[in-house]
């Protein structure tokens, strides 16, 4: 035994891993991933919702000036909008 020995059995625990991205699945609409690409995205949503909801609590004392201006430029740029008749 040397130094490193950690007592894990790599080549079963790699086996399973395989086996888990084999069968990993994401089906979203015309969106579909299957294997390591789905494991990828997975674990990208989970950083971007991390990532959002620190910058909400970040800026938590702006947000309702900010939701307020975004809704104002929506509205803006519906091309729908009624116009008065001249």
């Amino acid at each position: 035994m040397g130094p490193y020995y950690s007592g894990v059995n790599f080549s079963k625990y790699f086996r399973s891993l395989a086996k888990v991205t084999k069968t990993f699945k994401i089906e979203a609409g015309p969106f579909r991933a299957e294997g390591m690409p789905a494991v990828l995205v997975a674990v990208t949503g989970v950083v971007l919702a991390a990532g959002v909801a620190k910058a909400l609590t970040m800026s938590s004392d702006r947000l309702p000036e900010t939701l307020r201006e975004a809704r104002a430029l929506a509205q803006a740029l519906r091309p729908d909008q009624h116009k008065l008749p001249s």
